[in-house]
């Protein structure tokens, strides 16, 4: 009995190790896919993905650009509204650098007028003998002196001249005064005093370096 079994046996083994009878016609091409996630979601997802990017960034683009126009135009009404009162502005400032320039002019002639009293002393301290000062007018353009002069109508005129040609030539006058010359009469004779009567004007001038010849 247990030859014949195990010759059955091994029978059955044999038979296990041989191939089907039937081919395989599988098209593994057609088969659908059993894959849980599928390629194509990642890709379509992907894809969705960058463009929901894509319109949120135009978006934002596009949100910047309407909030930047608004406020051109919002500057733009402001300037305008503004403009006029800017140009009445600029109009009365120009005026007033004008007046500016009229003030220092006047300030600085103002200040280069020389004081009365030193004036007066420089006068005093250079008058010749044969001279006497009667009067002394200072006016906006300039200083006219008044005096007389002693001795003979020749000598009288010479010392006259003399005098003119001292406050010409005088360094300190010549700071303040562009011409010296005689006014008026000029040189006269007074009838009352039989002395000569002397007339100057001082007319205010630049200041210049060194005396007048």
């Amino acid at each position: 009995m247990l030859p014949f079994l195990k010759k059955k046996t091994e029978a059955a083994g044999n038979v296990s190790e041989m191939p089907p009878w039937h081919p395989n016609l599988r098209n593994v091409a057609r088969l659908p896919d059993t894959k849980v996630v599928r390629t194509s979601f990642f890709v379509n997802g992907a894809a969705i993905f960058v463009t929901i990017g894509l319109l949120l960034w135009f978006s934002y683009q596009e949100y910047q650009l309407h909030n930047l126009n608004r406020q051109i135009a919002y500057w733009q009404t402001q300037i305008d509204r503004d403009k006029k009162e800017s140009d009445r502005f600029i109009a009365l400032y120009a005026k007033f650098q004008a007046e500016d320039v009229r003030i220092r002019e006047v300030n600085g002639f103002v200040h280069s007028k020389p004081a009365v009293s030193g004036l007066l002393m420089h006068l005093g301290e250079t008058l010749p003998a044969e001279v006497a000062l009667d009067s002394f007018d200072e006016q906006a353009t300039g200083v006219t002196l008044r005096g007389t002069v002693r001795g003979s109508p020749d000598e009288a005129s010479g010392y006259a001249t003399a005098y003119l040609d001292q406050l010409r030539a005088d360094k300190f006058l010549a700071v303040y005064f562009g011409e010296i010359a005689f006014s008026g009469t000029g040189v006269a004779r007074n009838s009352q005093t039989g002395r000569l009567s002397l007339q100057l004007f001082l007319k205010f001038g630049p200041s210049t370096k060194g005396a007048k010849k």
